[in-house]
């Protein structure tokens, strides 16, 4: 799998030198990863730089991967950042093409099952297929489209068990998750004993994972294969992690797609909001990082048809004051020490 993804890389590169392009595609993904959202698109974009409507129809010559697929689509913004009169990034280039979106998301394994398809190695399935058309956003759409990312706020009502991708006031996806568990446990990989509740606080992306590392932060060990609610065993499939940091703290409590959706709409993991493989790519594309992120702690909700339900206080905090601050800093200091930065570690 390593060879394979090396060698797409030198294929990369060499796009990459052939467009004139001063980054290698390595370091110009890793860049994208960690650049925050713009404050404003006006310094960006030049108004009427094109005329409105895609700058360029881009017609794929070959199928891609998904073990290919972050590297081909580094490699076509490489290639085209430099003939736009804005930045390309790999969030406008696939938010100007929601069917990419849509297609990642029919990977997940259970959709699949669906279909009567048993998949062992995500990583095989293609996602792109030749003749496939890639537009790149014009400047107007360009713009339009980092000023709804600029106002986009990642969701989560704990005791709920649901994560909202909002937009300008607008809910536009609302997901079943898992959160953290009421307990205390003792990760060796940490070497800590940790509060694993989900804590609650306002913040944002900083990070993301798009070749995540699962570890068991109870043993140490590394997770290459997965039991699935039917029983069957695959391969960890390569699907993106997000991280929050809430009021200035890094908890390790990622948003990342589970394996075993059966323990959605629970209080199961060690921390981290876990949610369906489909959902976590939708998460991925609408919060790059510097995207908005509120988790909040309310046991009373309005329904669509304007009746209040009374939620289980899962964690008992009704009426109190929460987190602990102990609790929070222990949590934060085994995050740092996990080399994945997260603390959930939980594949089921």
């Amino acid at each position: 799998m390593d060879l394979w993804r090396s060698s797409f890389w030198a294929l990369a590169v060499l796009l990459a030198s052939s467009c004139g392009q001063r980054q290698e595609p390595q370091e110009t993904a890793r860049k994208q990863d960690a650049a925050p959202l713009p404050d404003s698109t006006a310094a960006l974009l030049g108004p009427d730089s094109l005329p409105d409507g895609p700058a360029k129809a881009l017609v794929l010559e070959r199928n891609v991967k998904i073990r290919d697929y972050f590297a081909f689509i580094d490699s076509v913004v490489v290639c085209e950042d430099t003939l736009l009169p804005y930045p390309l990034t790999e969030h406008l280039l696939v938010r100007a093409n929601p069917w990419i979106i849509d297609s990642l998301a029919n990977t997940d394994y259970y959709r699949m099952m669906e279909r009567d398809s048993f998949v062992y190695e995500q990583e095989e399935l293609i996602v792109l297929r030749r003749g496939d058309t890639l537009l790149l956003p014009g400047p107007e759409e360009a713009r339009e489209l980092l000023r709804r990312m600029n106002n986009t706020v990642i969701d989560l009502n704990i005791p709920e068990f649901r994560l909202r991708v909002i937009e300008e006031g607008d809910t536009l996806f609302t997901f079943p998750v898992r959160v953290g568990r009421n307990q205390r446990k003792y990760l060796a990989l940490a070497k800590a004993t940790v509060d694993l509740r989900t804590m609650p606080g306002d913040g944002h992306i900083i990070r993301i994972a798009r070749y995540p590392l699962f570890l068991d932060p109870g043993t140490g060990r590394r997770f290459t294969h997965t039991r699935r609610d039917d029983g069957r065993t695959t391969v960890m499939p390569l699907i993106p992690w997000i991280e929050p940091e809430i009021d200035g703290h890094r908890y390790g409590q990622l948003i990342h797609p589970t394996t075993n959706p059966k323990t959605l709409n629970k209080a199961y993991s060690n921390g981290c909001i876990g949610v369906k493989e489909a959902d976590a790519w939708y998460i991925y594309y609408f919060a790059p990082v510097g995207t908005r992120a509120h988790l909040h702690y309310d046991l009373r909700v309005v329904g669509p048809d304007g009746n209040t339900t009374e939620l289980k206080d899962i964690y008992g905090w009704k009426g109190r004051r929460f987190p602990d601050q102990s609790d929070a800093a222990a949590l934060e200091e085994a995050s740092r020490k996990t080399p994945s930065g997260c603390v959930c570690g939980d594949v089921e």
